[in-house]
């Protein structure tokens, strides 16, 4: 068996294991059932990861994410480890490829939605696969108390019969002690070794602020904050809107949507990750995997809906180690939009049912028949062609989707993908008689390790820039390949799809059981009202309620530098403003230097204080963002 020093330093270069990790990858070897709840940034992927990579066999990765699946393969790639996903985005042909891949070749690690586990030709393939390890990503998705229930998670349970002896892990950043129970009843876990981390983030500061005016405390907080920052809004409007208002202040910023491609996304995050752009404004669909130490603020512009999304989310700032904020922001009527969004997302099932019917007649597609299918999806003429409202209808989509019965990829499966079906030599061959298209392949193989084994996800700018070609160049040559037989070319949908990923069944078979309706509904309420709680509770250490809340609290001390414990300590709201007269006496400073000058002292809301000031004249901001006494 590979030593785990060894294996640690070679794929992931470092010569010690951050804490917990160690005991889980010992226990996961030896074959026992492991749960892990390790806060955003704990490092999880590598407690599954690592034991594969000692044991024979392949690593089953349950998912719910398709941008979270398609990082951890390009990650895995990027370190010469042979990973591949299964996303209903996927042509059949695709998974085939995978399933066979997983069979005869030496995949070490399959990921798969929890949908893929009802389906009776996955079954057939994953018995007869060398299985040594199940692992299971955002385990709180298998729990009705969870904040993102979705039933297709409780199949694992049913699959373990046909590995009996393999150890499964249950990973996630967000769960109460109630979700945790649920967790390993429904996955049937056999006396399960259970790791929690710690949730204290000294480094990190929580910040709650009620203000009407958000946009306006969102400039300050930039101003303030320095270095890079996450901004997170609840809509694809609200994300382009506060961007515009960004960059007309002087801030560099990017937005981020699951409306865009997914190659534009890419792009606007890799400027984000090198620092070319100092503020990206996104819906949740940003974030996951992603791990940029240097975060310095995060900003909530809306509510959110659960105090689980919000630590996940929060949770990105300041993994370096180093100062940083996580402001919530909130004014009156966020609580009557909570309530709203609450109604939306639990419409009733004869509602459900209408939207389904309806969506299947719009494409024409008869009981018993559709499955595997794609079609182009406009979303404004399906819901005017029938009257939907759209919110109610995502609503909708979202039960359909948790069922099985329809998938919306475009969101993040919208991409180019390419393989290579030859072998080496056929393919040395052909380079020889193609010297054109030899130089373009042998530059795409070094780009995209795994092209042989599986189709992967590919950039054409990318590869366009590398090549020094234009993009249209590089597509007809990918065109040509594909002609020749030489590589397999699947091109980015240009519009946004719909998929069925089984036959259309009668309206009437769509059941929600009353009692399990209200459960899920009651459940959601509850994490609604804990978000209002945390926000009006203003006695209590942010951290500590956090940590009450997932039921980690025991032995932590508060935190020193949230909001409400600085109210606690610092010197009053008038010693502050006397301070910042004093410090810009005889100098313009930045409100950034003000602030970090002025908390370093002690003082505590520095930044509220200089908006108050701004707000009477007493000092003044310049065209270069400078203040100064009035």
């Amino acid at each position: 068996m590979p030593d785990k020093y060894s294996l640690l330093k070679r794929y992931w270069g470092f010569d010690t294991f951050r804490p917990m990790q160690e005991e889980i990858v010992d226990s996961a070897v030896a074959g026992h059932d492991v749960m892990v709840l390790l806060p955003t940034g704990g490092g999880k992927s590598l407690c599954y990861q690592l034991p594969t990579l000692m044991m024979e066999g392949l690593c089953l990765v349950v998912s719910p994410l398709i941008a979270l699946m398609k990082d951890q393969v390009s990650q895995l790639q990027a370190r010469h480890i042979k990973a591949a996903c299964i996303t209903s985005g996927m042509r059949h042909d695709d998974v085939a490829a995978v399933l066979n891949n997983s069979l005869y070749g030496d995949l070490k690690f399959l990921y798969v939605s929890p949908e893929r586990l009802r389906q009776h030709h996955f079954i057939e393939y994953f018995r007869r696969m060398k299985v040594c390890l199940i692992a299971v990503d955002e385990a709180h998705c298998v729990s009705q108390w969870g904040y993102d229930f979705r039933p297709p998670y409780l199949q694992i349970a049913d699959i373990r019969a046909y590995h009996p002896q393999v150890p499964l892990m249950a990973l996630t950043a967000t769960a109460t002690p109630v979700v945790m129970d649920d967790i390993c009843l429904h996955l049937g876990m056999r006396e399960p070794r259970t790791f929690c981390g710690s949730f204290a983030r000294p480094n990190l500061a929580y910040r709650v602020v009620r203000d009407d005016n958000k946009e306006q405390r969102l400039l300050q907080i930039v101003a303030l904050g320095g270095g890079s920052g996450i901004v997170y809004t609840r809509s694809r409007r609200g994300c382009e809107r506060v961007a515009a208002l960004l960059a007309a202040n002087g801030v560099t910023s990017e937005y981020y949507h699951a409306g865009l491609t997914a190659a534009e996304r890419d792009r606007r995050q890799g400027l984000w990750l090198a620092g070319q752009c100092q503020v990206m404004v996104a819906t949740n669909a940003f974030g996951m995997g992603i791990d940029k130490p240097d975060v310095r603020f995060v900003v909530h512009l809306d509510v959110p809906d659960s105090l689980e999304a919000y630590f996940q989310e929060a949770g990105r700032a300041g993994r370096d180690g180093q100062p940083a904020a996580a402001y919530l922001l909130h004014s009156p009527v966020d609580r009557l939009r909570l309530q709203k969004n609450h109604d939306a997302d639990f419409p009733t099932i004869k509602y459900v049912r209408n939207v389904y019917r309806a969506i299947c007649n719009y494409y024409r597609l008869p009981v018993g028949g559709g499955a595997d299918t794609r079609h182009d999806f406009d979303l404004q003429k399906l819901c005017g062609t029938y009257a939907f409202s759209v919110r109610e209808f995502y609503g909708a989509c979202r039960f359909l989707e948790r069922e099985g019965l329809i998938a919306l990829p475009d969101a993040e499966d919208a991409v180019s993908t390419l393989s290579i079906p030859v072998g080496r030599d056929e393919l040395y061959r052909f380079q020889v008689n193609h010297l054109r298209h030899g130089d373009f392949l042998q530059t795409i193989i070094r780009m995209y390790p795994g092209i042989f084994s599986t189709r992967v996800p590919i950039d054409e700018r990318r590869i366009a820039v590398r090549c020094n070609l234009d993009l249209a160049d590089v597509c007809n040559m990918l065109g040509e390949l594909n002609a020749m037989h030489v590589a397999e070319y699947s091109p980015c949908p240009t519009k946004p799809q719909i998929v069925f990923p089984s036959p259309r069944i009668p309206e009437t078979d769509i059941v929600l059981l009353p009692q399990q309706y209200d459960l899920l509904k009651q459940a959601a309420l509850d994490r609604l009202e804990a978000v209002v709680q945390y926000i009006e509770n203003d006695s209590q250490c942010r951290s500590l309620q956090l940590a009450a809340y997932f039921g980690r609290a025991d032995g932590m001390e508060p935190c020193g530098v949230c909001d409400v414990c600085r109210r606690r300590t610092a010197p009053s709201a008038a010693a502050c403003r006397q301070a910042v007269l004093q410090l810009l006496s005889s100098r313009r400073l930045s409100p950034h230097d003000v602030c970090s000058l002025l908390e370093a002292k002690g003082y505590a809301d520095v930044m509220d204080v200089v908006r108050g000031m701004l707000d009477t004249g007493a000092v003044s901001l310049d065209r270069n963002l400078l203040l100064s006494v009035s």
